[in-house]
């Protein structure tokens, strides 16, 4: 029969997405949760870095500083050097007097969980620390050292301590060699610093300097592994466009260089991300690159001016550039790209191949998260939204479904009549449904359909920092995040967390919206008679359960999407199929799924003993 092939079809697509499904989001996150406790031993073994780029592009094998010292924690290298306070309404920390770097920065709007009085999150943290993060400028001379080196020592100049989106902070450096370094920050009310640094020339003649920028990165971060998500090195570089690429790929890689015409290059996380960036249509020399002194891995994001500052004997003068540290909120980054003109800053936010349905989606669920005043409501509205834009393809789809449910009985008679002959069968099939207008595969498309909207709206829960920690009803903090209950621990009152065990921990996670969401789904496949094929019975017997087991470690708001998606489906389809004509006998479908088959009995042949 038609209809059976085509769910048999959709059967095996159905399994590989479960199969694909499981390789990307329960067995790979269970092998990265391995590799960073091993990481992480690593990290704190290590203290060791890389220099800038020289004006060449070249890297230098030597330490930034001989003896760099190892801390106890982050708290202890933070107090280990004297440091000129951040104080914003986003940001608080910290810049080292010590090189002049911007090492010590937490973001105040964000927090490790849904408690309000758990710690920040921390983004930069010092040398001498594991996961040390920090943001540096300079300048490089023509013989490559750098000016001044990383262990100067700088000076507030002026009465300002304390950085502020109202007070910028400048410090100063003498070398003691005839120049005189100024380096001074401005903060926005957000997370763009502008940094511009100048050289004072006391002596007797011209010195070219080309200036510098770089991330720095100590040890490899854990990441979530997901092939939907970029995290680790990602830049824009002109010609080169988007330059993306993991922390595995750049560690075997070595580096990567590329002369742009501004852009702007760095490290992002899942949320958060730290970027450099010239001035737009400053000629520079970027690189990537990762170095192993030791056993720590350092990484590297970095750029360097073309063309050397030349500063006459007794003159004065400057360079500018820019750092992008905190949190990815896609209204402020496409602030910056409108007010400054950096080149597609908006891709600090990966929003995939399918941008073009991922970002309207956004945009819409946040406007109606304006208008509801919850996101979790917000996606309800708009997956009535997107039922209603598609109803009149789902109306065509359900229709034919009812037109081939009103001639199975014609159906069933071709195949008794041409039962040992398929072609003539297929042939009296395909004029069958030429005469009644039916479309065999037309049930398949409210599935596809929903494909590309399920995917958009699962990248929007999982990359969009708007996402995080928002809350929905009741047990439900974080739309982001699975729901936290379990059925395995009776929702709480066992303790212990089945989720650690080896292999099958990811399937041992099973909260109350997956559950709703299996038997919304389970009823949805209820609507229609079972198929006689029992492969293909038992195959859409067991989908509702391994969904529902597959879907538990998946964000919660995604689930009661797909639950209420279900439950919109079925009312939909019960109702277009009801107005054509159709018998929708639901209760009985789920009564027949529980009803025993009646066991098979072998005749016994005719003609036995006389007795």
């Amino acid at each position: 029969m038609q209809t059976d092939n085509r769910n048999m079809i959709l059967a095996i697509v159905l399994s590989l997405v479960v199969l694909f499904g499981w390789q990307y989001f329960v067995a790979g996150p269970q092998m990265e949760k391995v590799q960073r406790e091993a990481q992480i031993a690593a990290q704190q073994q290590a203290d060791q870095a890389v220099a800038p780029p020289t004006a060449s592009g070249e890297v230098p094998a030597a330490q930034e500083a001989a003896g760099t010292p190892v801390f106890a924690d982050r708290a202890a290298a933070v107090a280990a050097s004297e440091r000129v306070g951040i104080a914003t309404a986003s940001l608080d920390g910290s810049i080292n007097l010590t090189g002049g770097r911007l090492d010590d920065l937490r973001l105040r709007n964000y927090h490790e969980t849904v408690d309000p009085t758990s710690a920040e999150i921390t983004l930069l943290s010092p040398a001498g620390v594991a996961n040390a993060y920090f943001v540096e400028q300079g300048w490089v001379d023509a013989a490559g050292s750098t000016r001044p080196g990383a262990d100067a020592v700088w000076t507030v100049e002026g009465a300002n301590a304390t950085l502020t989106e109202a007070t910028p902070v400048t410090l100063r450096h003498d070398d003691g060699k005839g120049l005189v370094f100024r380096r001074t920050f401005a903060v926005d009310e957000n997370y763009l610093f502008t940094v511009t640094q100048s050289v004072e020339n006391t002596t007797g003649g011209d010195v070219a300097l080309f200036p510098y920028s770089r991330v720095a990165r100590h040890g490899t971060p854990h990441t979530a592994n997901f092939f939907i998500l970029q995290e680790g090195p990602l830049g824009v570089l002109g010609a080169q466009n988007l330059i993306e690429m993991s922390y595995a790929d750049l560690a075997k890689e070595g580096q990567r260089n590329v002369d742009s015409t501004g852009g702007w290059l760095g490290f992002t996380d899942k949320y958060w991300a730290a970027a450099i960036l010239p001035e737009p249509g400053a000629a520079i020399s970027a690189r990537f690159f990762h170095s192993k002194p030791g056993a720590l891995d350092v990484y590297q994001a970095s750029f360097v001016g073309q063309a050397p500052v030349t500063v006459a004997a007794g003159a004065t003068a400057a360079h500018t550039s820019y750092v992008f540290a905190g949190a990815k909120v896609e209204s402020i980054i496409d602030s910056y790209e409108k007010a400054y003109g950096f080149d597609r800053i908006e891709l600090l936010i990966d929003w995939g191949w399918f941008h073009f349905i991922t970002k309207p989606m956004f945009y819409i669920i946040r406007a109606l998260h304006g208008l509801l005043g919850n996101f979790g409501l917000a996606i309800l509205a708009v997956t009535v939204i997107v039922k209603g834009l598609f109803f009149p393809l789902a109306n065509r789809s359900y229709a034919s479904m009812a037109a081939m449910r009103r001639v199975q009985p014609e159906m069933k008679a071709i195949q008794e009549r041409f039962k040992d002959d398929r072609a003539a069968q297929q042939q009296a099939m395909m004029e069958l449904y030429k005469k009644e207008r039916i479309n065999p595969l037309a049930g398949c498309w409210p599935i596809l359909i929903q494909i590309p909207v399920f995917f958009s709206l699962y990248k929007v829960l999982f990359v969009t920092i708007e996402m995080r920690h928002a809350p929905f009803f009741g047990w439900i903090q974080d739309l982001a995040a699975p729901d936290p209950t379990n059925i395995f621990t009776l929702f709480g009152l066992i303790p212990w967390d089945p989720t650690v065990l080896p292999m099958v921990g990811g399937l041992l996670h099973l909260g109350v919206w997956p559950l709703i969401m299996g038997i919304t789904m389970w009823v949805q496949m209820r609507l229609n008679p079972p198929p006689p094929d029992p492969t293909q019975a038992m195959i859409f017997n067991w989908m509702p359960v391994i969904f529902t087991f597959m879907l538990g470690s998946f964000p919660a708001g995604l689930v009661i999407y797909w639950a209420w998606n279900n439950l919109l489906s079925v009312t939909q389809q019960w109702i277009i199929m009801k107005r054509h004509g159709a018998e929708v006998n639901l209760l009985g479908n789920i009564a027949a799924s529980f009803r025993r088959k009646p066991k098979a009995t072998t005749e016994k042949p005719a003609g036995g003993k006389a007795g």
